[in-house]
């Protein structure tokens, strides 16, 4: 296995560390996704904000070992990662799966005495009150057929068979955990989520995007962007610009210790 900078650890990675950052923006990546993925966030938004990405098991670094089957499992294993991380105000970042994984994690931190300052979730509907997910493929055909249509992946990835071998596990096991995720009935937390949706996401129609807002006793904001699942890789100095109008606002580091 790779081994990890003083910068990062199992679960973080932490491409641009500064030493002037006062807040800090936790990135969840999407299903088959990895840390990788938030790279040019962390280029973008270098400095004021500490950017760090979650590496879930089964991926890059971290493929030897067995990915995560249960997403509440993986949100109380990433809540215990972030204790060390605590010491700016947080805001998270999920897409698709992602938005889930941080909304749980979120949860738990909150539950625990902690503060999020923000929480955008991406590409996902919010866990329904009454319903199960959607049904995912878990065979190889009807998971690529799945990954294909997203457009999410890069094309030269898909027709590659020694790349593919080493995603699909990864794939496969994020599937099992999306298919098995439950949301508690009334679960939701204090502070504000801002759901952000591509207008031709057919994975996630804008009513159900919106449902978020019933996953928050504070304010909601809903953003539309031009694109569909992964409208953020064809749009990524607007996404960037909503991170900012809520980063360049939120608590600095000086107010956090205030606050403690």
């Amino acid at each position: 296995m790779t081994s990890l900078s003083l910068d990062s650890d199992l679960w973080c990675r932490r491409f641009h560390p500064s030493p002037i950052a006062e807040r800090r923006l936790v990135c969840f990546p999407h299903a088959g996704g990895s840390a990788s993925f938030y790279y040019p966030v962390s280029a973008e938004l270098r400095g004021p904000v500490d950017v760090l990405a979650v590496q879930y098991p089964g991926r890059q670094d971290r493929r030897d070992e067995d990915g995560v089957e249960d997403l509440h499992r993986m949100a109380d294993e990433v809540c215990e990662a972030l204790r060390r991380w605590s010491d700016l105000p947080l805001t998270f970042f999920g897409h698709s799966m992602g938005a889930l994984v941080a909304f749980e994690v979120a949860r738990r931190i909150e539950r625990a005495g902690g503060r999020i300052e923000h929480l955008f979730v991406s590409g996902r509907k919010g866990p329904s009150r009454d319903l199960p997910e959607l049904p995912h493929p878990l065979d190889d055909e009807g998971i690529m057929a799945e990954v294909r249509a997203m457009s999410g992946t890069d094309a030269r990835l898909l027709e590659d068979e020694e790349l593919l071998r080493m995603v699909l596990p990864a794939l496969r096991c994020d599937y099992r955990a999306l298919g098995a995720y439950r949301a508690d009935r009334d679960a939701a937390v204090g502070f504000p989520i801002t759901a952000a949706v591509g207008d031709q996401d057919p994975w996630t129609p804008l009513p159900e995007a919106g449902t978020w807002r019933e996953r928050t006793t504070a304010a909601f904001d809903l953003r539309v962007f031009p694109g569909g699942h992964f409208y953020l890789n064809s749009r990524p100095a607007e996404v960037i610009a909503m991170l900012r109008e809520h980063l360049d606002t939120a608590p600095r580091a000086r107010d956090h210790e205030q606050h403690d």
